[in-house]
């Protein structure tokens, strides 16, 4: 049991029977009555964003997520499959399960689904992968004094800026988490 005067960012528990991952906290003293918590908690399962306050001392069970390291096979749609790399048993998830981290996830390529009671709720790119640039604009010589950047297509699909000296063709590294350029390899 984990009280809400514990509660910490990326703390997951259980509240009315739902899942919820801490988002934000505050730990609240008003000059007049008693101290709370306000906190901007996050549906696991549907993804919504609630703002609440609680008693300091309310107590609530901590959800145990399962992290597991599985391979993105393919996709037929609407549906991705995902195969477990122990017991090689494969698992589709919906287009709504998998949300943003596809914009940067190729085929072959491991990533970390996250279950609760066994049920997989979401999915996770490796921190960092190595994508080849599908369309881009080529760079005009001289035109870098600026420091600029251009959009770039990536072979998922996903857009994002690099820099002018980047080409069609060139394999680059890019950070999952911020989907910003990193380096050329």
């Amino acid at each position: 049991m984990v009280s809400a005067g514990d509660f910490r960012k990326g703390l997951t528990v259980e509240i009315e029977g739902q899942v919820y991952t801490v988002v934000d906290f505050q730990h609240v003293k008003p000059g007049k009555g008693a101290a709370f918590v306000r906190a901007k908690i996050k549906n696991v399962m549907t993804g919504s964003v609630l703002e609440r306050t609680f008693n300091p001392t309310e107590k609530f069970p901590q959800a145990h997520i399962e992290n597991k390291q599985m391979q993105y096979l393919y996709n037929d749609g609407n549906l991705y499959y995902f195969m477990d790399l122990e017991t090689f048993e494969q698992i589709p998830l919906n287009k709504d399960q998998v949300e943003d981290a596809m914009l940067y996830v190729k085929e072959n390529m491991n990533v970390t689904i996250k279950f609760y009671k066994g049920q997989a709720f979401s999915v996770e790119a490796p921190n960092f992968v190595e994508l080849e640039i599908t369309e881009t604009e080529p760079g005009v010589k001289g035109d870098t004094a600026s420091g600029g950047s251009k959009p770039a297509t990536l072979e998922t699909g996903a857009t994002i800026n690099v820099p002018l000296f980047v080409n069609t063709g060139d394999i680059i590294r890019v950070d999952t988490r911020t989907g910003e350029y990193m380096e050329r390899v």
